[in-house]
């Protein structure tokens, strides 16, 4: 990540009308990997999917924000993936190539990193397979301290228009992949873990993820 902009809160300090640095930001930059496309397929059938277009957007985060998903360790629903290794879903490497992404079975099914302890969270970038164009289904993302997801749940992304994953109908919009994958601002939701599902795709029932990277920093 690299700081390419940075801003700050002007305090007056003690009254003397002097400028005083408060609170620095950066834009975060994010590593984009080269477009890999093969085929023509492209998801034309959901219903809340986005229209063509997407950039990524600009996102300010505090100064030192690192992601601090790396090589952390990664559990999941289905624990013995049928392509790939879990440690390959935070080792940094964003190309869809054959070694690099993994593939669970059909159904919803969810990944989860574990960051060790509490951490102040301010966006999340996800690269699902997009090698070819395909939108995953019921994209959801949540942020807890209870690794059972079962209370204390800040649910920062869904895409699941009617509630099929049984996590909620969320209002954001599924999308075609490609390689600027899905960049999140989560505004600080606070948590050690993150969980992601998928239900399937519009190219078969499989769920895969090339890399998924969590920006943030210990919780104060």
């Amino acid at each position: 990540m690299k700081s390419i902009r940075t801003t700050a809160s002007l305090l007056c300090f003690a009254g003397l009308g002097l400028p005083v640095l408060w609170a620095a930001e950066i834009e975060l930059e994010v590593e984009i990997p080269k477009p890999v496309f093969i085929g023509t397929k492209v998801a034309t059938k959901l219903p809340n999917l986005e229209p063509p277009g997407y950039k990524t957007p600009k996102i300010m985060v505090p100064e030192g924000t690192t992601n601090v998903a790396l090589e952390k360790a990664v559990t999941s629903s289905d624990p013995e993936p049928i392509i790939g290794d879990l440690f390959l879903i935070n080792d940094d490497d964003k190309d869809p190539n054959d070694g690099s992404y993994v593939e669970l079975g059909p159904g919803i099914q969810w990944v989860q990193i574990d960051l060790e302890s509490p951490h102040d969270i301010y966006a999340i970038a996800l690269w699902h397979y997009h090698k070819n164009a395909r939108a995953y289904q019921d994209v959801i993302i949540e942020v807890s301290d209870d690794p059972e997801f079962s209370k204390d749940v800040k649910q920062v992304y869904n895409n699941d228009h009617d509630n099929s994953a049984g996590r909620g109908a969320g209002k954001d919009k599924a999308y075609v992949e490609s390689n600027l994958g899905r960049l999140i601002e989560t505004k600080g939701a606070k948590g050690r873990y993150v969980r992601f599902y998928t239900n399937g795709n519009t190219a078969n029932e499989m769920n895969h993820y090339v890399e998924a990277a969590i920006y943030g920093s210990p919780a104060k």
